[in-house]
């Protein structure tokens, strides 16, 4: 069931309207799940099995870890092995077993053949990931206090509740934000009608929507040009603007999609964190992977970099615990070569970055003309680095991938103004929605809330207003949200 969807809208119309019914108050977080439940088992029923398995392996092994310490550290291992097992059986057996038919000689047939064709469950990659920062939370928790963790619920059943919701809860089954336990256990409780935040919910769900159904959806009758062979077709100047296009459309479709999400569980009295900060306007790699996805960045360095050692072994040490941890998120978006050439790819300018002391925090731009051009001018050159490899992303035949890098080296330069205008017309958004962000766009709006607040404050709403008219009037053609494949 997609957010952008009429059968979503009365879906969620029902849950919401029956949610603060006063008889429902006391079996809000029950209702909750069951809604959840069906939104999720809409399109292929057969999927709940495996995500109810999911609920109930990281229910039993949280709450015997954060109450038992006798054997805590079985539990967890236990349970990180079932999720990592899952995730391996579903999302990556069938690449093992193609490169395994490929290349070792294996007959593709029984088993083998089973493994190759299993269909990938929608969100898996995310709510396995949930549950194991459940389990290690609980763990590192309990080891460190010897008490348990104020996120576990004295009684199993209550416990159960809690966990079944914090993994299964729809605005973010699907793609995320990645929650954590610690940040989403104690929100859950009775919500009430009055306490909604609707100025989160609304300018979240009108930016998200706008980003989702007029650019991105647009944008996706754009770059489906990008393919093999047609780009092969195509002038150099026409595939690198469907690329240009393509970085645009992958921000506005999971950004939206993050901004939706943050809507609808506000409309339900829950907080879901941020999952993008204005990537474009980045320094840097580093800064990049501080504000692109944010939930699954924060993931791999709290679950996967510092357990690795992050940073505190030396230089050769730090360079390859970043290209793995690179590695294998790329790999996490996807069953494809393709993508493990991206997070090496990412790895690498990372390293260089860090060799080259090119990192830098999320932090104010010193002043000064020049150094604001130089300021803009990494600006430039981080997003042309993110956007070439969003390619591997698009193409994730890695043959086709480099095939399209020789087609634009030999292309000629003529860009067609039906490439052009509508690539223009739909990152224009984009583009504004980033240059606002700008320190200098950020000065110069503050100076005028501060000189005319009321001004400032229409300004804002009127925006909104044309942001809603455009989701009305000029939404492209209904499309599955990109982030879903992963």
């Amino acid at each position: 069931m997609l957010f952008n969807t009429l059968e979503f809208a009365a879906f969620f119309a029902v849950v919401f309207c029956v949610y603060y019914l006063p008889l429902v108050t006391r079996h809000q977080v029950p209702l909750l799940v069951a809604a959840s439940m069906v939104f999720y088992a809409w399109s292929a029923p057969w999927l709940l099995t495996l995500l109810i398995i999911a609920v109930l392996t990281n229910a039993i092994a949280s709450f015997k870890i954060g109450t038992d310490p006798r054997h805590e550290k079985a539990w967890a291992i236990g349970c990180v092995s079932v999720n990592l097992a899952m995730l391996a059986l579903f999302k990556y057996g069938g690449l093992l077993t193609s490169f395994a038919t490929g290349h070792l000689g294996l007959n593709a047939t029984g088993p083998v053949l089973l493994l190759m064709t299993l269909p990938l469950p929608i969100g898996i990659s995310f709510y396995t990931f949930e549950g194991i920062s459940l389990v290690a939370d609980t763990f590192r928790a309990h080891r460190s206090d010897g008490e348990i963790p104020n996120f576990i619920a004295p009684s199993f059943p209550e416990h159960l509740a809690r966990t079944s919701l914090f993994i299964v809860f729809f605005p973010h089954l699907i793609s995320g934000p990645i929650l954590k336990a610690r940040q989403f256990y104690p929100q859950v409780g009775i919500k009430r009608f009055q306490d909604i935040d609707w100025n989160r919910a609304i300018s979240s769900g009108i930016v998200g929507f706008f980003l989702k159904c007029v650019v991105a959806d647009n944008l996706k009758d754009q770059t489906a040009f990008l393919t093999h062979p047609i780009y092969q077709t195509m002038s150099a100047a026409d595939d690198l603007a469907l690329l240009f296009g393509y970085s645009m459309q992958i921000f506005a479709d999971f950004a939206g999609y993050s901004l939706i999400a943050i809507s609808l569980a506000a409309l339900l009295g829950y907080d879901l964190p941020d999952n993008f900060n204005f990537p474009y306007i980045s320094r840097s790699l580093s800064e990049f992977w501080r504000r692109w996805h944010i939930s699954l960045s924060t993931w791999l360095r709290d679950y996967l970099y510092f357990p690795l050692g992050g940073n505190r072994k030396g230089t050769v040490r730090t360079y390859l615990n970043l290209a793995i941890v690179m590695v294998l998120g790329g790999l996490w978006h996807g069953a494809a070569w393709s993508f493990a050439f991206w997070g090496a790819f990412h790895g690498l300018g990372l390293a260089t970055e860090r060799l080259l002391g090119l990192e830098t925090g999320v932090d104010p731009e010193p002043p000064g003309w020049s150094r604001a051009v130089l300021a803009n001018l990494r600006r430039v050159g981080v997003f042309g680095y993110v956007t070439f490899g969003w390619l591997f992303f698009k193409l994730t035949n890695i043959t086709f991938a480099f095939d399209f890098v020789r087609t634009v080296a030999h292309g000629s330069t003529h860009l067609s103004k039906t490439v052009a205008f509508p690539i223009a017309i739909y990152t224009a958004p984009v583009i504004l929605y980033h240059v606002a962000r700008l320190p200098a766009s950020q000065r110069w709006w503050a100076g005028i809330g501060s000189a005319a607040p009321a001004f400032s404050s229409g300004a804002r709403r009127a925006a909104l207003a044309v942001l809603f008219f455009f989701v009305i009037t000029n939404g492209g053609s209904v499309g599955q949200f990109i982030y879903f494949q992963f």
